[in-house]
């Protein structure tokens, strides 16, 4: 999503300063002041205010000293803060602090205190482009990298121009573009969120799920894409098979949204290349796709054992890859991973159906068996390829270009672990 620029200012509009703060040397490593109306001293009492909230036990993501709010988000090893002092649009603050993170691994692969010194010209001019006195401008890391690199360029005035995307109506996307072979991929890909208590039951369980592409598409064309959409289905009187209900939707900048209001269509031009083209979320109950029971055994004062059963619940044809089962003590230490107090159970290849059995031992000293109970719970990572837990489909991709040329469309889905914790009697 990019952010666009309001036509007239209005009294939610980002009036803030942006800058990064290291936790490690408590220093301001980068400052935009857009609009000058924020005192540069104020962000010596975001640390305060943050260590304090922190030793209460409470962290909020917006704080105020006076008549100044902070609002922050945390990255590795830095703080993203803006600064305002009138009632501005949180929500949009948020989002182009997120956009910031975004833009910024797009061109240094990690943001972190290092990239950031290492690059900090890079970074203030990123800053000038993303935001003008107030106003979120071009947040597209593409079209930022047509005229804001990483080398060195001899100055030619002559040549010296504005990329036409920046100015043009579709700006994410430029002209000009010509593939000898053109093709679409696109990726369906859903995280399933889970908590499982210790007795087998489902407490909690989402689906989110993203819809990325990756065009290589000549010209300007128009993508047109369908999907076994619950809401399309019922408005056109076809509610016939398998159908999803999508919530929280969310669209690149690309796509026409009153044409999605008024008849569920997924209209667009797309940008060249890598691009996320939505995100949704399902609310439903969710079958554990891979089970986990786990028993411990007490053998002596000094070891004790841990058996911990996985079985795959998902249809036999799948395959589940890189399977990692996660779990740990609060007392002693695993004997695979000393260094994190954490034993990791890997299993690449995983069937639909299968049943695998794995013992740990674990070293500890003397122990009570009170001190076995409260124990983290176990943690699943997996993916599994050409399978979709909710039974979303891409029912066709129509792409229209005014050449006329014939377009491969591939597809692919994929399902993998989000917050998937199996709660356990350790």
């Amino acid at each position: 999503m990019q952010i666009s620029r309001p036509r007239q200012p209005y009294s939610a509009v980002i009036v803030f300063l942006s800058l990064l703060i290291s936790p490690l040397t408590l220093q301001v490593l980068i400052c935009r002041n857009y609009k000058g109306d924020v005192d540069m001293a104020e962000i010596d009492h975001f640390l305060p205010l943050l260590m304090t909230q922190e030793e209460e036990g409470l962290t909020c993501p917006i704080m105020s000293h006076g008549n100044v709010h902070f609002l922050w988000i945390k990255h590795t090893n830095l703080y993203l803060v803006a600064t305002t002092n009138k009632n501005s649009n949180a929500s949009l603050v948020y989002a182009f602090l997120y956009k910031v993170v975004e833009v910024f691994t797009e061109y240094f692969t990690e943001l972190e205190e290092e990239s950031i010194q290492d690059n900090f010209v890079v970074v203030y001019e990123l800053l000038d482009e993303l935001m003008d006195f107030g106003f979120p401008q071009t947040t597209d890391s593409k079209i930022l990298q047509e005229y804001i690199t990483q080398e060195g360029t001899k100055l030619e005035v002559a040549k010296t121009k504005v990329p036409t995307t920046v100015t043009n109506a579709v700006s994410w996307r430029s002209e000009g573009i010509k593939y000898k072979k053109n093709e679409v991929f696109i990726d369906v890909i859903e995280s399933i969120n889970l908590l499982v208590n210790a007795n087998g039951s489902v407490m909690s369980s989402d689906i989110v799920g993203t819809v990325k592409l990756k065009t290589m598409l000549s010209g300007m064309p128009e993508l047109r894409l369908g999907l076994n959409d619950r809401a399309l289905f019922a408005l056109t009187g076809r509610d016939k098979g398998k159908t999803v209900t999508m919530e929280d939707v969310k669209f690149h900048q690309c796509v026409r949204l009153s044409r999605f209001e008024s008849d569920r269509t997924i209209s667009f031009i797309p940008p060249d290349g890598e691009s996320e083209l939505m995100s949704y979320r399902i609310n439903t109950h969710v079958k554990p796709l891979i089970w986990i029971e786990s028993v411990i055994e007490k053998f002596s004062h000094s070891r004790v054992e841990i058996m911990v059963k996985a079985k795959g619940q998902f249809k036999k044809q799948s395959v589940a890859n890189n399977v990692e089962v996660r779990f740990k003590t609060s007392t002693g230490h695993a004997k695979y991973v000393p260094e994190k107090n954490l034993a990791v159970w890997t299993i690449k290849s995983f069937p639909g159906g299968k049943e695998f059995l794995m013992r740990a031992s674990f070293g500890l000293p003397s122990v009570e068996n009170d001190e076995m109970e409260g124990k983290p719970p176990i943690t699943v990572n997996f993916e599994i390829p050409y399978f979709t837990v909710s039974g979303i489909q891409v029912r066709y991709m129509k792409i229209i270009e005014k050449s006329g040329y014939q377009a491969l469309p591939w597809v692919r889905y994929i399902t993998q672990s989000g917050d998937y914790q199996l709660r356990s009697n350790f």
